[in-house]
């Protein structure tokens, strides 16, 4: 890539394959030259190699010892040039090479030798990745793994080494890849001795892309009905503002961190069997729950305090990037039905300890157990406790606990077997007990994440709706299944006012709910109110400092406001929380398109397209507004192929049509939308892509059709 286009890309997805050569050093002078240049050749040899060389789309960095090369077409090309790679190097013992694969953020900069060149933390995490391995080793990051693993052909080579700790105390979840002939089925030195064994991935276990590509579709015009799905960040990451953010953008880091705040660390398990995980998560979520519900003391979110899971971090360094002074951490063991819980609250400004306890007792008197907890860290932090901040419809039986447990697991797990799998749970706990309420609002949350991505509006929000109003006739006070109810009412019968009361009654009972300050942000946006909007997604993110999808909230947020060099910074940012986020029609692509950025607007949309295996809407939109209408045409073919295989957005092929200049076919299928009550149609006053329309009295119907008020849904600098 020339040094003119590194110049103008401030950040690509890339794809690095990083290697260098065992032992390198210990050579004498004349043998290193050689076996470098041994090296060089092979790879240059390659298929995949050649192949992106000649289509200009690779880049090579030798490392001394070695060599990063950057794709960018998709992840399989480095892990194919690898094995290239590994297969030419049976012909050569001498030379031993170790190899990481990683896909992230990579920017474009001129070396010394003015030449374009590339550095990021797409890179410099592929040498980490590699930097775990021994010799014929080639190692993935989870992130690699997690996108090959849709493809069978791939399934049956990745072998899942848990954790690896590198600089700095951060800890990579990697994969051996490895085949009858090629690679090192050995476990690495690195890994010997610790707890994680190598294991076969198989289809269900790690986050489905196919989810966040259909969720994308009510996501990218809503952002939520907009929290569809809340996932825990991969990996440890400081917050770190963009340094073209405006002064109106708020985080955790930049505002004095209140003296009553406080994360609630999940528990580490010390079961012997060490299969107690989804307790240990499970009674930390709901304790958070408990403690979020306490009059001025502002809680960290699960998303952010749970992305410290499994890693060696400092009290001190996680309390600094959550924006909090106090932190609960503790432990968990399980014999039988008998449990023995341990926790303390820690000052993280001095290190002190200002309570601990342990608690010994049985499975079904494990709420007991949390309000006990919740009283005594109310006591230290001498905060008056106002109201029953321990009412709630709980269980006797043992076994049904247990049972809700494990579904709430698998509910904030991402992917359709996993929700499935945590219905089928929240079902069975409820036929033991069918007045134990957290089990209905786990059927609604379950199923709200199915809706749009795995099952058709019309069948899923129905049951979400049924779920969240059993939920609240035994516990009213239960503010997820207010948010869940409200958005259930938007989406069948256009119920603003609703939508509105449950959301504010949610916040009124845990004002600590980023979702349910996410979702309040979404109705001030449709009324037009866009600075408001904006506070609450603000609020939402200093509540959830390191989650991804809130972050990507707040950035749609800019984008509605027209505050496109914001939107940008925040897109930014959430790809610095996690460099695979990415939704059908990234909130940062839509940014760069909307300023009028549009090569790079487009190179994000394909960067997206990779890691999704989907087809974009918003890159139709942008190939269509550079003129590219043949490009915009293929595009538009593959999202209508895609409709008859699986439930899409009509309202994302409506945009694109409207892009074209089609103004009858997108009304067209804005009705289809409507007419199966799509989530993304609900919102669709304020989305960029419906620019083209807003002047139609069709479209002005339609606004007003879904409940919303054209004269102040519709951004005023265009409604005329």
């Amino acid at each position: 890539m020339s040094a003119e286009v590194k110049k103008e890309i401030q950040l690509e997805i890339a794809h690095v394959l990083f290697g260098d050569i065992v032992g390198y050093s210990k050579l004498l002078i004349n043998e290193q030259r050689a076996i470098r240049d041994t090296l060089n050749q092979i790879v240059r040899s390659t298929e995949e190699f050649r192949s992106a060389d000649a289509a200009g789309r690779l880049i090579k960095i030798p490392t001394g010892d070695g060599m990063a090369l950057v794709f960018y077409k998709s992840p399989e090309e480095p892990v194919e040039c690898a094995l290239e790679i590994s297969r030419a190097l049976k012909e050569h013992p001498n030379l031993q090479l170790r190899m990481g694969v990683h896909s992230g953020p990579v920017s474009g900069v001129i070396d010394v030798n003015e030449q374009a060149s590339v550095a990021g933390a797409g890179i410099n995490m592929a040498q980490r990745v590699m930097d775990c391995g021994d010799a014929g080793h080639i190692l993935l990051s989870k992130h690699v793994a997690d996108d090959l693993e849709q493809y069978p052909q791939w399934r049956s080579n990745l072998h899942d080494l848990g954790e690896c700790e590198v600089k700095h105390g951060v800890r990579l979840h990697l994969v051996n890849l490895y085949t009858e002939e090629l690679g090192n089925p050995e476990v690495p030195e690195k890994f010997k001795g610790t707890s994680a064994a190598a294991t076969i991935l198989v289809a269900g276990k790690s986050p489905s892309s196919r989810k966040y590509v259909l969720i994308g579709a009510a996501l990218v015009a809503a952002v939520a009905l907009g929290f569809l799905l809340f996932r825990m960040v991969g990996t440890d990451r400081r917050v770190i503002p963009s340094s073209t953010e405006k002064e109106g953008r708020r985080n955790a880091t930049s505002l004095p961190i209140p003296e009553k705040s406080i994360a609630i660390l999940p528990l580490v398990d010390l079961s012997e069997t060490k299969d107690q995980e989804y307790l240990c998560d499970g009674f930390s979520e709901e304790l958070l729950d408990s403690l979020a519900k306490v009059p001025g003391l502002r809680v960290v979110a699960r998303t952010s305090a749970f992305s410290f899971k499994g890693k060696n971090v400092p009290v001190a360094e996680i309390a600094n990037k959550l924006g909090v002074a106090n932190i609960i951490e503790g432990s968990l063991r399980r014999d039988g039905n008998r449990i023995r819980v341990t926790t303390q609250l820690i000052n993280a400004r001095n290190g002190f300890h200002l309570w601990s306890d342990t608690f010994q007792r049985e499975l079904r008197d494990v709420f007991a157990v949390q309000d006990e907890i919740t009283h005594a860290i109310v006591d230290a932090l001498k905060i008056r406790l106002v109201g029953a901040t321990s009412v709630r419809t709980g269980t006797e039986n043992a076994e049904v606990y247990d049972l809700y447990l494990q579904g709430l697991y698998f509910s904030n797990k991402s992917g359709e077997q996993d929700f499935r799998k945590s219905l089928k749970l929240f079902q069975e706990a409820l036929n033991k007990d069918p007045n134990f309420s957290r089990a209905w609002t786990g059927i609604a949350k379950a199923w709200l994440y199915l809706a749009d991505a795995y099952v058709k509006p019309l069948e899923a929000y129905p049951v979400v709706a049924s779920a969240a109003g059993n939920a609240l006739q035994l516990n009213e006070r239960d503010p997820e299944a207010h948010c869940f109810l409200g958005v259930a009412k938007q989406v069948l019968e256009w119920d603003r006012e609703r939508m509105l009361k449950e959301t504010q009654r949610a916040l009124e009972i845990d004002p600590n709910s980023s979702l349910g300050h996410v979702w309040l942000g979404d109705t001030r946006r449709d009324r037009g109110e866009f600075d408001r909007a904006l506070d609450e997604y603000q609020e939402a993110v200093r509540l959830d400092p390191l989650s991804p999808v809130v972050s990507d909230a707040l950035c749609y947020g800019y984008v509605n406001a027209g505050r496109f060099d914001d939107a940008i910074a925040q897109g930014k940012h959430t790809l610095e929380l996690d460099p695979n986020y990415v939704y059908l029609d990234s909130n940062l692509a839509n940014a760069y398109r909307e300023k009028g950025l549009l090569d790079q607007a487009i190179v994000v949309y394909r960067a997206s397209e990779q890691s999704t295996h989907s087809p974009s809407a918003g890159l139709a939109i942008a190939y269509a507004r550079l003129g590219k209408i043949k490009e915009a045409e293929q595009k538009l073919a593959e999202l209508l192929a895609q409709k008859d295989r699986q439930y899409i957005s009509a309202s994302n092929i409506a945009l694109v049509y409207a892009a074209l200049g089609k103004k009858d076919e997108a009304f067209a299928w804005l009705e289809r939308a409507y007419s199966e009550h799509d989530a993304v149609v609900s919102v669709i006053a304020s989305n960029p892509g419906s620019l083209p329309l807003r002047r139609d009295s069709r479209f002005i119907d339609l606004v007003k059709r879904v409940g919303l008020d054209p004269t102040k849904a519709i951004p005023h600098e265009v409604q005329h």
